[in-house]
């Protein structure tokens, strides 16, 4: 069982780690703004990680669903685009908490173009579940959903990852052409870098745990289905 199951195991002590880290234990008092809001680093980063991979392996499924339509692509399809969504949320949501603190004013996504990108890409994945829901037949379901997620997946590169670089912004990785996308070296150190990676394969961890949940789940309701 511990053999089966040990990444479950390794999840849940990485997020027991990194919330104890990121709550309890002192970080480095750094020269940067960041200060002690450093510690949104352990949960807001690993989200949009967490976000990306989801979305990646989201897309992949609904192209091996064209390629060979098999019920099991299309639930993993739509299941880790939800739970890419879910983190998706929760990246802004603690975006905002960090904005607070280091801009004044959580609002201020109003104005940034990484934060406005991120909010189109939220709008277009809650468009692809009202899309599926609205369809009645499971194979058109299936295939239409498969082929908006491959449009949905697209347009993440220009709203998150190209046109934010194009224009100011206060976001890191958005201060025009010469943006840097990490963490300005003076808000960092080797320690918190450290928790950030095994804070990325905690909450990645546990998103896949949470959509393999799920996909057994609807494949137990359609052999019940199918049995009845």
């Amino acid at each position: 069982m511990i053999a089966k199951n040990w990444w479950k195991i390794l999840a849940y002590l990485a997020l027991l780690c990194i919330c104890t880290v990121g709550f309890l234990v002192k970080v480095p008092v750094l020269q940067g703004r960041l200060q002690e809001s450093v510690r949104n680093t352990f949960f807001h980063v690993p989200m949009w990680f967490g976000m990306m991979i989801f979305y990646v392996v989201s897309v992949v499924y609904s192209i091996k669903y064209l390629r060979s339509p098999k019920t099991s692509h299309d639930y993993n399809a739509l299941e880790f685009a939800r739970v890419g969504t879910v983190y998706c949320i929760l990246g802004l949501i603690t975006g905002a908490v960090w904005a607070t603190y280091q801009w004044g004013d959580a609002s201020i996504w109003k104005s940034d173009p990484k934060l406005i990108g991120a909010a189109i890409s939220l709008l277009i994945y809650l468009a692809y579940f009202v899309l599926r829901g609205s369809i009645v037949d499971a194979d058109n379901r299936a295939k239409i959903g498969a082929v908006y997620n491959i449009f949905a997946f697209a347009m993440l590169f220009p709203t998150i990852w190209i046109l934010p670089r194009m224009s100011e912004s206060l976001h890191p990785g958005g201060q025009g052409a010469n943006g840097n996308p990490g963490l300005n070296p003076n808000d960092s150190a080797a320690v918190i870098t450290l928790f950030l990676w095994l804070g990325v394969l905690g909450w990645t961890l546990t998103g896949v745990w949470i959509t393999n949940l799920r996909v057994r789940l609807h494949l137990i309701i359609e052999k019940r289905t199918n049995n009845g």
